[in-house]
């Protein structure tokens, strides 16, 4: 499975420099046919949406008035996702490609780099791509700034990401008006994630059917997707459509020493090991099965550790990370925080796992944003494929992977 975003030095090289990325490369592409190719490419937004990058584009662009702002997402508030930061640290220069591009194909005044304030190595390689591109002749064709965004998990949402660069308040906002239709300054503005960016710099280059030359599912392309558990985690680009068993050979997880995969991260949603192991990643099909590639988190659970404890966990950050704006997300995550704290832990009350089961039902689209919706999705998963565990937790406050499930 050759790279395609990740392609270039090796990556224990450090940030690509201009020159070398120009002599990979080429210059940064003409921006006059880059809708008409995205649209034709197919490809999908990479940041959790998976809402087709061209329709985007061709939204602000109609609306801009050669007025309108680039928001370039690098936050990465997923605690389990890498793959942006290392994106953004080793191939800065196809980042900004990418961001310069769509300035250029909307009609953006201005381009601004969100980047999550803990990634400090990718600020710094973005930082210095910029100064590298001012030094030539030429320079910069639009003004572009980097905004550090705080670490709070709704800070990468897109309302949020605007609200704080105008407002220094990275709290999502109620819509209408969508970003689109007045974001950064007021004005039509383009958010789309660092990946993404990176992936219309390629295709604008190569040409659509280079783009979709790559897939062996429905949605073509490859993605870069972060993998945890195993003996060899990290950051991998692979080919939509690649099926989990594919990843678990990569990352060194085996399906018998496999209890569970979280796919999609916190927003995503859990799977048996032997139900999961089949599972194409591939954006249509998960979305047929009810379940999403999210922000590109494959997590392998092992064997020895209990599926309801990390549930447990994963939920309490996401009543920790409410932005506190209503009550669904105030009352509603942190009364079912609590609850499965108590099952989790073996103190559990009568009725706790029927108050669970509600609750999630109840919760999705009762929100100012979609937290709540993404940790209603998560409990459901959990309910589904670690029923019996849960049961167990409930009726004997006992654990089957002993002390170790419980430190989990």
């Amino acid at each position: 499975m050759a790279a395609r975003i990740l392609a270039g030095p090796p990556l224990d090289a450090g940030p690509e420099s201009l020159r070398d990325h120009l002599a990979r490369l080429g210059p940064r592409p003409n921006a006059r046919a880059a809708i008409k190719e995205l649209e034709a490419s197919g490809l999908l937004g990479r940041g959790g949406a998976g809402f087709p990058a061209g329709t985007k584009w061709r939204t602000v662009a109609a609306r801009g008035g050669g007025d309108a702002r680039v928001l370039a997402n690098g936050a990465e508030g997923e605690p389990l996702s890498a793959k942006d930061r290392a994106l953004m640290t080793l191939r800065p220069h196809l980042v900004l490609d990418g961001a310069l591009l769509a300035a250029s194909a909307v009609g953006a005044a201005e381009v601004v780099l969100y980047v999550g304030a803990e990634h400090r190595h990718a600020r710094s390689a973005l930082s210095r791509a910029i100064g590298e591109r001012a030094a030539t002749r030429g320079g910069l064709p639009v003004p572009v700034t980097i905004v550090d965004a705080p670490t709070a998990y709704v800070a990468g949402e897109e309302t949020a990401a605007v609200h704080f660069v105008n407002d220094r308040d990275a709290r999502p906002t109620a819509v209408p008006p969508r970003p689109f239709e007045a974001g950064v300054d007021g004005r039509p503005t383009l958010v789309q994630n660092v990946e993404t960016l990176a992936c219309a710099a390629l295709v604008a280059r190569r040409g659509a059917a280079w783009y979709r030359e790559r897939g062996s599912g429905t949605t073509p392309g490859t993605t870069l997707i972060t993998v945890t558990g195993g003996s060899s985690p990290g950051v991998r680009e692979i080919d939509l459509g690649t099926t989990v068993a594919d990843v678990a050979g990569m990352a060194g997880a085996r399906l018998a020493e496999t209890s569970a995969v979280l796919l999609g991260g916190y927003f995503g949603g859990w799977a048996p090991a032997a139900d999961a192991w089949e599972i194409a990643l591939d954006p249509a099909a998960l979305r047929e099965r009810g379940r999403t590639l999210g922000a590109g988190v494959i997590a392998f659970l092992p064997a020895g550790q209990c599926g309801v404890r990390a549930t447990a966990r994963i939920i309490a950050y996401m009543a920790a990370q409410s932005a506190a704006q209503c009550g669904p997300c105030v009352f509603g995550l942190r009364a079912i925080g609590d609850t499965l704290e108590r099952i989790a832990v073996g103190t559990g009350r009568s009725g706790d796992l029927a108050r669970l089961d509600r609750w999630g039902r109840q919760l999705p689209g009762r929100g100012a944003c979609r937290h709540p919706d993404g940790a209603a999705g998560h409990l459901a998963s959990a309910l589904d494929a670690f029923g019996e565990e849960f049961r167990l937790h409930a009726a004997t406050g006992r654990c089957s992977a002993g002390a170790a499930g419980r430190a989990a």
